[in-house]
């Protein structure tokens, strides 16, 4: 069955550096966008980023521009978001899915447009 698996959070002090990997399995990872969410404690789960199946297109939401950076590793079935610059806002659990197209959404943000989630990996920026 189809399974997402997120791994490399924890606790960083603030400006620090983290990377998440989305490990994939149960399906052909080549052939589907996958896009990362977070989820802070009492808010809506948010849209960061989104990559397409070839690489050749990325998204970021506008709060993580120019600090986070999305790609993947077809061969190792894995989707990564190297993250710097953390900010104490950045703590959220950080979930990864996969998209229903090889192309991401215009509106990437869009939960309805991914159909297999993970459990997610708690991020925590606190000095």
């Amino acid at each position: 069955q189809v399974q997402l698996v997120e791994s490399g959070g924890g606790l960083v002090q603030p400006g620090g550096s983290l990377r998440l990997s989305c490990a994939t399995s149960g399906f052909t990872l080549d052939y589907y966008a996958i896009g990362w969410f977070r989820q802070a404690p009492g808010k809506e789960r948010e849209g960061v980023s989104c990559i397409s199946s070839s690489h050749k297109s990325t998204y970021y939401a506008d709060s993580v521009k120019g600090r986070f950076t999305i790609s993947r590793d077809n061969a190792k079935n894995t989707v990564y978001l190297q993250m710097n610059s953390l900010k104490p806002e950045d703590t959220a659990v950080y979930y990864c899915a996969t998209d229903r197209l090889s192309t991401c959404n215009p509106d990437f943000t869009r939960k309805s447009v991914y159909n297999y989630w993970g459990q997610g990996t708690q991020v925590t920026v606190s000095s």
